[in-house]
């Protein structure tokens, strides 16, 4: 089969690394990858937002599979689009990936099917926000509607931190069109976590679960990234906790939406915060995760392939989706400047290296190739990963396997994992 990854991180790297595992693949295309990605894909030059473009070159290639790694082509529509030109294409139709593209449908719908969540308001005006932020106080959390690329969730420390956090948003337009709207919300306590489910809009299969590390900074200091590091599986998250999750959120939605008419098929990642009180949603996405997927997919022993045409085709019923025990541990290792304006164009030495460390993995995501060497592209740069018979030693050859990558300003967690060896020790 013929497989196209739309999508240039982490994530993407990972699904198909994973998907070239499958005996039967005979050829991945990917649009419009990154440097690391040749020796398992061959790299198109399509931007993944490019819907014309992206469905011209799955039609004139004979694509059997396409699997959406971002969130803007999702919400835009690109599985609607393919849909009607009667392409297979893993992931959500947009009428319900606006589970991430608007936070304010996607509260809407919680509320509605009962899911336990933080009680919030919606404003369109910064007065009315800013009027609300001081009656009822700090802490609060501060969300632009539409999509921000992870960033659009504001936690201020003080009011005033907070009404600029308004205006940025709402005024000063940081996230675009996304600001329209926000959503503020109480905060919450405790511990977050990953779930990510496979469904095909009636059958729900959870993947091991994970735990992303937003922060920049070691004991989640600094501002918000798109994730900075993950690990699987997650301890906080228990067995009994896993199914009640199943039971409690990802059944009432995705059963609420098909008795609406609205079927989900793909991938639904649920953001967790364990509080003293249980599981409650902090957030919906339609896709894997990133870097989540790089610490999941490792452990996935069924055929990925297999998977993903069982979601398309409703018979998701039919697999066993088996993993393995070993846990696994990616630290993102990023550029000097990120979440900020970052520097570009640094070359990376000792991947080659990294790489021959039994059980590593450097999934690339802001990399470019130029004449076999590979530079900086991006704000994440890499995702070094690796198992391990438990989590630390899964973390110790993580580490290990960055102590032998270097390029200039190169920045990276070195906490990812602690909480859960904390835990489990």
């Amino acid at each position: 089969m013929k497989i196209l990854v739309i999508g240039s991180g982490g994530r993407e790297h990972a699904i198909a690394w994973k998907l070239s595992q499958s005996e039967k693949v005979e050829k991945i295309f990917c649009a419009p990858g990154n440097g690391g990605m040749k020796d398992i894909a061959e790299l198109v030059d399509i931007k993944a937002d490019d819907m014309a473009g992206l469905l011209c070159f799955a039609k004139k290639n004979k694509i059997d599979l396409t699997v959406v790694g971002p969130e803007t082509p999702l919400v835009k529509g690109i599985v609607d689009i393919f849909d009607e030109n009667g392409l297979k294409t893993f992931g959500p139709f947009k009428n319900v990936a606006k589970l991430e593209g608007s936070k304010v449908f996607s509260k809407n719908v919680m509320k509605k099917f009962n899911l336990a969540t933080a009680d919030f308001k919606v404003f369109g005006e910064a007065v009315e926000a800013k009027k609300y932020l001081n009656k009822i106080g700090i802490p609060v959390v501060i969300k632009a509607d539409g999509l921000a690329s992870g960033k659009g969730v504001i936690i201020p420390k003080t009011i005033k931190e907070g009404e600029d956090a308004i205006d940025s948003i709402m005024t000063g337009k940081i996230f675009g069109d996304s600001g329209n709207r926000i959503i503020l919300e109480d905060c919450l306590e405790g511990e977050e976590a990953s779930i990510l489910v496979f469904t095909d809009g009636k059958t729900i299969v959870p993947l091991e679960s994970s735990q992303d590390h937003k922060r920049i900074f070691d004991n989640d200091a600094g501002p918000n990234t798109g994730g900075m590091g993950a690990y699987s599986p997650a301890p906080v998250v228990t067995k009994d906790m896993l199914d009640e999750v199943i039971k409690s959120v990802f059944k009432p939605v995705i059963d609420g939406l098909r008795e609406e008419g609205s079927v989900y098929k793909g991938i639904l990642y649920a953001g967790l915060m364990i509080t003293k009180d249980g599981s409650m949603v902090l957030e919906f996405n339609v896709r894997f995760g990133d870097p989540e997927t790089q610490a999941i997919l490792p452990r996935l022993k069924t055929d990925l392939l297999d998977i993903m045409l069982a979601c398309v085709d409703g018979t998701l019923d039919k697999i066993d989706v088996k993993w393995d025990n070993s846990p696994c541990i990616s630290v993102v290792c990023a550029s000097k400047g990120y979440p900020d304006e970052y520097e570009k164009g640094k070359q990376i030495f000792g991947l080659e290296e990294a790489g021959k460390i039994k059980d590593v993995i450097v999934f690339h995501a802001g990399t470019k190739d130029e004449n076999g060497k590979i530079f900086t592209s991006g704000g994440r740069v890499l995702g070094v990963t690796a198992l391990g018979d438990d989590i630390k030693s899964a973390k110790a050859k993580a580490y290990s396997a960055i102590d032998c990558i270097k390029f200039e300003g190169m920045q990276y967690r070195k906490d990812i994992g602690a909480r859960a060896i904390n835990r489990t020790t």
